[in-house]
């Protein structure tokens, strides 16, 4: 009568398929953490729109800025980016008649009820279409306006602001 049992080959075998797998996610989940680690303002439209969304995607800076929770689908995430902004980081959007208007701050009432200060929020929908502003942050100036293509970084508000206008006189 024989015995039905596992060889010592079958079981070595499974023993490094598990650890093929297990490294594989590890690898994965490091990947994960370094690209919210490496995250930039410049990268941040590409960094959102990457994400498994359906709706939207939106970055929500509260007080001081010195946390920023992430949205999808209106639904807060568990990722949460530390020290990826302060306090001195300035909105603004662009109207014809006055050129760049720095934008107020905007009220958010957390899951308690309770308001807060908006220090920054940017949204980007699932088409690509973001948030039309220009964010001031550690002396440069970055463009989430452009559709379609990525975050444009310029040295001064004036910059922008001549790039802007040469891009209405071609429309017109």
């Amino acid at each position: 009568m024989q015995k039905k049992a596992f060889t010592l080959i079958e079981l070595l075998l499974v023993i490094v398929i598990i650890g093929v797998v297990y490294t594989l996610a590890i690898s994965n989940f490091e990947r994960l953490k370094e690209k919210e680690d490496s995250l930039t303002l410049g990268g941040l439209k590409e960094y959102l729109k990457d994400m498994n969304h359906t709706k939207s995607a939106k970055i929500l800076c509260l007080d001081d800025c010195s946390s920023c929770d992430v949205y999808i689908d209106n639904n807060i995430t568990d990722i949460k980016l530390e020290d990826f902004l302060d306090e001195d980081v300035k909105t603004y959007r662009y109207e014809f008649a006055y050129g760049y208007v720095e934008m107020e701050e905007d009220i958010f009432f957390n899951v308690e009820g309770v308001e807060e200060d908006v220090c920054f929020s940017y949204e980007i929908e699932k088409n690509g279409v973001g948030d039309q502003v220009l964010v001031e942050f550690k002396e440069k100036f970055y463009d989430f306006s452009r559709y379609f293509e990525n975050t444009v970084v310029y040295s001064s508000l004036e910059e922008a602001k001549v790039i802007k206008e040469d891009l209405q006189s071609e429309v017109k």
